[in-house]
């Protein structure tokens, strides 16, 4: 089903560690809105979606994802590699060092470790393209908070680019809406439903 291609969707080249910075970053890899959550919803919403164009489109969405995490991992990895542990006594990234030395590891920018409730599916096509559609919008704004701290364009450089993405990602999943209404039947409670509105 995938071809993968050993490179980054977008090049991750930073300088200067800075594990401060990674201690937020980190939330868009295993935060509440971040890109693991954001593949595995997708990629499991799409066996119930009723058009083989929409289960396409949140197939390609979902394995961007993926790409996505990568990204972050990237990124991540090289804002705390070869950083001394004196550097981060007391900054924000030492909680996460002395459980996760300067692993990749998924959590939010708070220390939550990943959990899979942040994966809604409910296997409804509206109810799932909606929460597709807020998902978008609620890592935007996580990218948005995180190029408002950030002054390194190596590290900037990266971020907006899965910013635009996120971006791209909603105008599809509203295109993926707009199919599935098109298609509304008396399965579907959206409007007057027969089975239900007597």
């Amino acid at each position: 089903m995938w071809i993968y291609e050993k490179k980054l969707q977008y090049p991750v080249k930073i300088k200067n560690p800075n594990p401060a910075l990674a201690s937020v970053i980190v939330s868009q890899l295993g935060g509440p809105d971040g890109e693991l959550g954001a593949a595995t919803r997708y990629l499991n919403q799409r066996f119930s979606m009723p058009k083989g164009k929409v289960m396409g489109i949140l197939t390609d969405i979902g394995s961007e994802e993926l790409a996505h995490m990568e990204m972050i991992g990237a990124i991540l990895y090289q804002l705390t590699r070869n950083i001394d542990p004196e550097d981060i006594v007391g900054t924000p990234f030492a909680g996460y060092f002395v459980d996760h030395t300067t692993g990749v590891y998924p959590s939010s920018a708070a220390g939550v470790p990943f959990d899979n409730k942040y994966t809604g599916v409910k296997g409804d096509a509206l109810a799932d393209l909606n929460e597709d559609l807020a998902a978008e919008q609620k890592a935007r704004v996580t990218y948005d908070n995180i190029l408002r701290m950030v002054d390194d364009p190596d590290v900037r450089d990266p971020i907006k680019f899965l910013r635009e993405r996120e971006i791209v990602h909603y105008q599809r999943f509203g295109d993926a809406l707009r199919l599935t209404m098109d298609e509304l039947d008396c399965k579907n409670i959206y409007a007057f439903n027969p089975s239900f509105d007597k």
